[in-house]
């Protein structure tokens, strides 16, 4: 197993696999100055490696670099998250300590489902969407492709946040949200349009 991004998000997926019981066999990083990670060799070349974790917080940064690479992609889900045995969950996508995915859920590809979110029945994650921290998505809510949703955030079931939206820390999310949104609040109010 490789990770892509020697950084903080890199630490804590290799502690998942860790945690499970799968070898990581080097990071990758594009940094030249970067040599070793965590007593780990860092190589800066991905061809023909695999299987990969790209291990980048950012969603847009997270995107292109799996777009780039030509290699097959793990997941880590980490033995304390529970996973309903009925979701569905994308190549790329790492679950982490204490997450919450129910039932009939389908999370796409290079997600994360970060420390002690919950996501909750029938919900559709698209692909490249980070779930920060502690967020709470309630039932039947679909969320676009490259959307982040911030630390502690709050979703009502049945709500659409379309895709590229980046919601702040804290909000509670009432009504739907168009693309390219950018906000915050208790409501959520968005603030601009992102590019």
């Amino acid at each position: 197993m490789y990770l892509y991004g020697a950084s903080g998000h890199g630490k804590v997926v290799k502690e998942i696999l860790d945690n499970t019981g799968v070898d990581v066999t080097a990071f990758i990083d594009d940094n030249p100055s970067i040599s070793e990670f965590l007593g780990l060799p860092v190589l800066h070349e991905a061809s023909e490696l695999g299987p990969i974790i790209v291990c980048i917080g950012k969603c847009d940064i997270r995107r292109q670099v799996a777009e780039h690479l030509k290699c097959k992609f793990a997941t880590a889900i980490h033995s304390s998250a529970v996973v309903s045995p009925s979701a569905r969950i994308g190549d790329g996508t790492v679950v982490m300590q204490g997450a919450v995915i129910q039932a009939e859920v389908s999370i796409g590809k290079h997600c994360i489902v970060n420390t002690k979110a919950s996501v909750d029945h029938e919900c559709v994650i698209e692909d490249f969407v980070h779930i920060a921290p502690g967020v709470t998505i309630s039932g039947n809510v679909h969320i676009g492709t490259g959307t982040w949703i911030g630390v502690g955030a709050t979703v009502i079931q049945g709500v659409r946040i379309g895709k590229n939206c980046f919601i702040g820390a804290g909000s509670v999310i009432v009504h739907d949200v168009p693309d390219n949104s950018k906000g915050y609040g208790v409501p959520f109010k968005v603030v601009s349009t992102l590019k």
